[in-house]
């Protein structure tokens, strides 16, 4: 019989060792996990202009990185903070207002209760409401000091990634055991699928909404531009979409006695909002990446429940890496192709 060779041993042993070890840092840092994957999607955006700063502009590597870091930050948190703004006002509208709200919507249950012989307001409902809104509160604050916590270890990760990018790619083409053709192969491919992702994901619902504000304007919508960020918000989110904040404009015509703006504002919104996403989707993948929108809408739904709202971005690309770590393990290891 054969015996194994002892280099194969010791290599076994030592990919067992540091599966274990890997293994076992996962585990206890996987929270971070988000904040990693938000860094390395910014640092893919940033690599261009910092290598431009410190090479053309001979500029000082932590004052690039710092100056990045800053346009960025700007350019995430300024929507965030205004749509917090705004949601602050119409939260505290509603304190004010909430007997005439609350009477409101009775007088508009109650109306079609009549109409169609049914019953919704029942003790038993009216409790699971209560108990959803007492349980829903406390996610809603632990989710948002969670993503706080978040951006900021995004943020300082980010800035080691910047300011030693060159020598994290070098690495990287060190210790990656795949041809040099598989890895310039996998790079290319990750950072498409970034890109496309990180910028086409938030621009078309920015499309989606601008063209939502059109028909805002157009139909009378109370406050149209809080509406449009509602639009833009639920247009990155799988399945429901910008229909999230079309369909309750519609409900509040059909209350107010406007069934005619409530039934043009849902024709619009299925017929133009909607379609306005696959239009332009179409037209991104093109500019940006191939993408089939098959895996946006399931990556997008696995990337949300794994890793929060950067999921949107990464939950796609998540499905992306598997179908090309397929083609990367069919092209080192086929028989019929020709190995290095």
């Amino acid at each position: 019989m054969n015996s194994i060779p002892n280099n194969a041993i010791r290599q076994l042993l030592l990919l067992i060792l540091i599966l274990l070890i890997g293994y076992v840092l996962f585990i206890y840092l996987k929270t971070f996990l988000p904040a990693f994957l938000g860094a390395y999607t910014l640092y893919v955006l940033m690599r261009k202009y910092m290598f431009i700063l410190q090479g053309k502009h001979k500029w000082n590597k932590n004052l690039a990185a710092a100056l990045l870091m800053l346009l960025s930050f700007l350019i995430i948190m300024v929507p965030i903070l205004v749509f917090a703004n705004m949601m602050t006002s119409r939260v505290a509208w509603a304190i004010n207002h909430s007997s005439e709200i609350l009477t409101s919507i009775k007088n508009f249950i109650a109306q079609y209760e009549r109409k169609y012989e049914i019953q919704i307001l029942t003790d038993e409902n009216i409790k699971r409401i209560s108990t959803m809104a007492a349980e829903t509160l406390p996610k809603i604050l632990g989710a948002t000091f969670e993503t706080l916590t978040t951006i900021l270890i995004m943020y300082f990760i980010l800035y080691f990634m910047l300011v030693d990018g060159r020598k994290m790619e070098s690495h990287f083409y060190e210790w990656v055991p795949l041809k040099d053709e598989n890895i310039l192969l996998l790079r290319r491919e990750l950072n498409m699928l970034v890109n496309s992702n990180a910028i086409g994901i938030p621009l078309i619902a920015l499309i989606q909404g601008l063209v939502a504000l059109i028909g805002y304007v157009i139909l009378g919508v109370d406050k149209p531009i809080f509406w449009f960020v509602i639009t833009c918000i639920a247009a990155m989110l799988p399945v429901v979409g910008a229909a999230a904040a079309y369909i309750p404009i519609s409900v509040v015509f059909f209350a107010n006695g406007a069934t005619g703006k409530g039934i043009i504002m849902m024709i619009y919104g299925l017929g133009v909002i909607g379609v306005s996403d696959n239009v332009f989707r179409f037209w991104l993948q093109k500019k940006l990446g191939d993408v089939h929108p098959l895996i946006t809408v399931f990556g997008v739904i696995i990337g949300v429940s794994m890793f929060g709202f950067i999921g949107l971005i990464f939950g796609p690309i998540l499905i992306s890496l598997f179908l090309l770590m397929i083609k990367i393990y069919a092209n080192e290891f086929s028989p019929n192709k020709p190995h290095q």
